[in-house]
Formats: C-alpha cells, sequence, structure tokens
C-alpha cells in the first residue's frame, strides 16, 4: 500500500493536484496553510468537508498547488482532489463520497457573451426612439 495518494480536482476554471499522506491533519496550498490562502471560514469548511463525511479528520496532511481561476473555483477543486484521494486510499469510501455529491465534478462554468448582448444574457438597454 502506498504512503502517499495523488488526485486532481476540478471546479469551473481551476484545477488542483493534491497530494495526501499521513499526518496531522495540516494542510498546505501553494506552500501556504489553507488558513491563509482562502482566507475565509466557509471555503475552509468546503475543503475539509470529505474529511468530515468519511471520519478522518486530522489522519492525513495534504498537500495541494491549485491552478487557475479564483479562490472560490480552486476551493471547491481542491475538495474534488481531495475526495479522489481519499477515494484511492480506501475504495469503501466510494459510496459515502458519491451520496455526498464529492466525487462529481461540478460542470457549472461561465456561459461565454454573446454577440448582441452585453453579457450572456442581459439584453440591450430598450430605447423608445
Amino acid at each position: 500500500m502506498p504512503e502517499t495518494y495523488y488526485a486532481t480536482g476540478h471546479r469551473k476554471t481551476s484545477a488542483a493536484k493534491v497530494w495526501l499522506f499521513a499526518g496531522s491533519g495540516q494542510i498546505v496550498v501553494n506552500g501556504q496553510p489553507a488558513e491563509e490562502y482562502f482566507h475565509r471560514d466557509s471555503l475552509e469548511g468546503l475543503v475539509l468537508e470529505p474529511f468530515a463525511i468519511t471520519n478522518t479528520e486530522g489522519r492525513f496532511d495534504v498537500k495541494a498547488t491549485c491552478l487557475g481561476g479564483g479562490i472560490s473555483g480552486q476551493a471547491g477543486a481542491l475538495r474534488h482532489g481531495i475526495a479522489r484521494a481519499l477515494l484511492a486510499f480506501d475504495e469503501n469510501l466510494g459510496p459515502t463520497l458519491r451520496r455526498a455529491g464529492l466525487l462529481s465534478r461540478d460542470p457549472r462554468v461561465k456561459e461565454r457573451k454573446h454577440v448582441g448582448r452585453h453579457r450572456a444574457r442581459r439584453g440591450q438597454q430598450f430605447s423608445k426612439r
């Protein structure tokens, strides 16, 4: 059994490369602790969700590299990557993670701007004359 588990997570335009190894629960993202990197408690909670659902808090250290997008997308990508790495660690966690929706890549991305519109769906300003 390998001592390091690797997975890649995606969300919006972000990608996260995640390495999971036995430890005390430290999460390092792009060389910084997760608390410093994400700034928001809501995003930290999002990242820790796979551990909470599988009752593995404090058992693994996480080293991650996040690329692209903003911090919200990167937090979602990191959550996806951690869930996939936990699946590589123990395949019996699969049904629990799948039931919580953590193994599915969230397909929602920003819609492109369309011709003749201000944004993707916002139409032109109405002019009576």
